[in-house]
């Protein structure tokens, strides 16, 4: 597919950007650079979207942000940690970092950081829906990004009042257009859970919620940036950093030396090795997550067009083409990207339950990938104190990576230019959060 020039904005003297990292979140760090009037180089050890964006959950959740450090974490700790079929499970090992974001993630499950946390995310994801609508325009990518909505099912009246919570909360801060509806009315947006409607006491549905097939995007957006100059160094892992006094002059890639007046961090869960190695700190860590692949039959009314989560067992449904994702559950194990049998069908379980005619007897690939993550959920956009003062971050988006992916490039990119980070209306944002949550302890 042909793509078209971009208009270069490029000023006189354009600065040199090196992007580490060639997944999502990278390549539209590189795509809003380019279009902003920077030269950039994107380093990267695989392919482009060969890592957590190759399989994700396939959902664009600008609306539906809640960040999993949340207090109702603490009542359900002990079925999360214990049960086998628990969407989450922790794998304990001989390893500091593990331990001490774990132990950040617990202080985190409080009604005022979740509050706060809430309020940030909205505000970024809303810029990333803007963000991301430039970046299909421009690119014209052929990703099966469809606008059909996301239906998120509850099995509990206690677990659908505390989502109707959550939606007051969110509503309250300018979140996008939301419904609590019953049983029927989901069914009526949605007739292919029709076959799973006795497990479903009611839902939220938010009509402008997106899908696409990440991986398409981020091959897309490598032709795209090729044909525009970027350059790659692909195949290539990280070496030694070349320093002067506070500046980066310098990363080794394989054999070659990348030089640029400035660099972005954006290698998922590699970036705490990385600011390690350049003398600072961020509070990243693995959290591995799982997805199935299935073909579906054309026929209506059998597979889902509506995106679907079932929040009980945090399990995101998405439609791509002639395709479903089915995603989910979350592992705190390191850097383990092993296909366990026993995950792999909990998923295979979840997608004949709820979609059975869609889903019986399909053939699903299965994938396994890292989802880089803070202990608040918020990503590090920016300078990092203790490092090169020219060195910024664009990491730790957890599974939220490719909603928020062409918002956080904007922001970068205005903090390489020198504009204001802070979008209009986000401390009106924080203020309300703060407010809400104090109102509801």
């Amino acid at each position: 597919m042909h793509t078209p020039p971009a208009l270069s904005l490029r000023p006189p003297g354009a600065r040199r950007v090196a992007v580490m990292g060639a997944g999502i979140v990278g390549l539209a760090t590189a795509w809003q650079l380019q279009r902003d009037g920077f030269e950039v180089t994107v380093i990267d050890r695989q392919a482009p979207g060969q890592g957590a964006s190759f399989g994700n959950g396939a959902q664009l959740s600008y609306a539906y942000v809640q960040p999993l450090a949340d207090p109702s974490i603490w009542a359900q700790l002990p079925k999360l940690l214990l049960s086998r079929e628990s969407p989450f499970s922790l794998r304990l090992r001989l390893d500091p970092a593990q331990w001490a974001w774990g132990l950040r993630f617990l202080a985190a499950c409080r009604a005022d950081v979740s509050a706060r946390s809430t309020a940030t995310l909205l505000a970024l994801a809303e810029e990333s829906r803007e963000a991301l609508q430039h970046l299909l325009a421009d690119t014209r990518a052929d990703c099966d990004f469809t606008a059909s909505g996301k239906l998120v099912m509850y099995g509990s009246d206690a677990s659908f009042a505390a989502a109707r919570r959550q939606l007051d909360l969110q509503r309250a801060l300018g979140g996008a257009e939301q419904h609590a509806l019953s049983l029927a009315e989901c069914l009526r947006i949605e007739p292919a859970l029709a076959g799973s409607a006795a497990r479903y006491v009611g839902g939220i549905h938010t009509p402008g919620e997106c899908a696409a097939d990440c991986a398409r995007l981020c091959d897309a957006l490598h032709g795209a940036l090729q044909a525009r100059g970027v350059r790659f160094v692909l195949g290539a892992p990280l070496g030694a950093l070349r320093r002067e006094g506070d500046r980066l002059l310098a990363v080794q890639a394989g054999g070659d030396w990348i030089e640029a007046e400035h660099f972005v961090a954006a290698l998922g869960t590699g970036v705490a090795a990385f600011a390690r190695q350049a003398g600072a700190h961020v509070p990243v860590y693995p959290l591995k997550g799982y997805s199935l692949t299935l073909d579906v039959p054309a026929s209506d009314g059998l597979a889902p067009s509506v995106s679907v989560t079932d929040a009980q067992r945090k399990v995101v449904f998405a439609r791509l083409g002639q395709r479903l994702r089915v995603a989910g559950l979350a592992e705190l194990a390191g850097h383990d990207t092993r296909i366990e049998s026993r995950r792999v069908e909990q998923l295979r379980r979840a997608a004949r339950e709820v979609f059975p005619l869609a889903c019986a007897g399909t053939e699903a690939r299965p994938w396994a990938g890292l989802r880089p993550a803070t202990p608040t959920g918020v990503p590090i956009i920016g300078r990092v104190d203790g490092a090169p003062a020219n060195l910024l971050f664009n990491a730790g988006h957890g599974a939220l990576g490719f909603t928020l992916a062409a918002g956080s490039a904007r922001r970068l990119s205005r903090q390489l230019q020198g504009v204001a980070d802070r979008p209009r209306g986000a401390t009106a944002l924080s203020r309300s959060a703060a407010g809400l949550a104090e109102s509801s302890v």
